[in-house]
């Protein structure tokens, strides 16, 4: 048996950014993260593109409005003051025709009320930021858009807890046995308030305490193709995204390495460790998830059945490449190389409604508090949504004070 103030639950960016602003407000409270992994940052968070995003897309009055820009800003300087890799190359956002360019200027719009830096460039400008990209007209940029390498972050912030916080790998999280007691694989572990950042399995943790009963985590699948010439672009393009849906479609990313990936895909994964073939396999997963998107296929709610056959369209690799080539001027395929490793965006869905929810989810249980959903721009946003996390402990429950 352990015994903890603070036991976290998933080792990703936002369990470490959480163990880290508990252990900077409060140093002597015993915080306990359990991993079920033999490495941190297995999943989503080592597998995301590393792209810190600078905000406009989320409607302002959202949580992913609120933290994006503040989260760019602190894990900028974070990477900048401990000599971590950036590439703070920027970010151009084109449209194919007169519609487009109408949400281009929502998007500079929802920039403005955040007071993110944004420019609407004419097509000169846009030569002079970005010669190979190609737009209807205007183009929108954001200089604040940078990339950074998401595992060596992640790393150096497990290496700063060393000695502050008790990392446990390979303890996969069984049950809840007490109101205070949950059992993982090797041990056993007495705790005063759980924090529940499990990623994709943070609804089934969350059921555990009778928390968000109407949600569960339906998993998309984003693939990249490798583009080899690396001098092709300097910074990264984007296209005006479909606001009503919940990912940015396929796009151009300069890594912090120079090199370039495309992408990524946002197909409707079967299992939530669904990256290749059958690897992870769950069966029981495999029901419940292919059930799931049933119901959103034949209702085609939040448009779900025509955002299955877009995504769907995109594995096929000569559409992929197509896809593409509206956001420049001209383009190699022979330039495409191999597919990089592919990653998981768990997606949370409120089954009472049927529809896919957009913003990040925080809920409470009576000594737990559980980030049900916190997808892209979570990486970038982590620094300062950590802070509202500990905010809601902290009212949940008396940190400062000994048992």
């Amino acid at each position: 048996m352990i015994t903890t103030d603070i036991v976290i639950v998933g080792g990703g960016i936002i369990g470490l950014s959480v163990a880290r602003e508990l252990n900077n407000r409060h140093p002597d409270l015993k915080i306990t993260l359990v991993e079920k992994e033999s490495d941190l940052a297995c999943h989503a968070s080592g597998r995301n593109s590393g792209v810190l995003h600078a905000g406009f897309y989320y409607t302002p009055d959202s949580l992913k409005s609120r933290f994006t820009a503040e989260g760019n800003r602190l894990l900028t300087d974070y990477c900048l003051r401990h000599n971590l890799a950036i590439n703070r190359c920027g970010k151009i956002v084109v449209a194919n025709d007169e519609k487009e360019l109408e949400t281009l200027y929502e998007l500079k719009k929802r920039g403005d009320i955040n007071r993110i830096g944004l420019e609407i460039v004419d097509e000169k400008r846009l030569k002079e930021l970005e010669p190979t990209a190609k737009t209807f007209r205007e183009a929108l940029y954001s200089p604040t858009t940078s990339i950074v390498d998401p595992k060596q972050v992640i790393e150096h912030i497990a290496q700063s807890l060393q000695g502050k916080v008790n990392i446990f790998h390979n303890e996969r999280l069984i049950e809840r046995e007490t109101a205070s007691t949950i059992r993982t694989t090797t041990r056993k572990i007495k705790f005063r308030h759980l924090i529940n950042c499990a990623g994709p399995y943070a609804d089934k943790i969350a059921h555990h305490f009778g928390v968000g009963q109407k949600y569960t985590l339906i998993p998309f699948k984003g693939l990249y193709l490798e583009y080899k010439d690396s001098a092709f672009i300097r910074k990264h393009i984007y296209r005006v995204p479909n606001l009503k849906n919940p990912f940015l479609g396929v796009h151009f990313t300069k890594m912090t390495t120079g090199k370039i990936k495309v992408g990524p895909t946002a197909v409707p994964a079967f299992w939530r460790e669904n990256y290749q073939g059958l690897s992870n396999f769950n069966l029981h997963e495999f029901f419940e998830i292919v059930c799931c998107e049933a119901k959103l296929f034949f209702s085609n709610t939040c448009n779900f059945r025509d955002l299955t056959y877009e995504e769907m369209r995109k594995c096929f690799r000569k559409y992929f490449i197509q896809q593409t080539s509206s956001m420049v001027n001209k383009i190699d395929a022979n330039c495409f190389g191999n597919y990089l490793p592919s990653g998981i965006r768990a997606q949370l869905l409120d089954r009472e409604n049927m529809k896919l929810v957009m913003d990040f989810v925080v809920e409470h249980g009576e000594n737990s508090t559980h980030v049900l959903n916190a997808v892209s721009p979570a990486f970038t946003s982590a620094f300062s949504f950590n802070k509202f996390v500990v905010d809601e402990v902290e009212k949940k429950t008396a940190l400062g004070t000994k048992r």
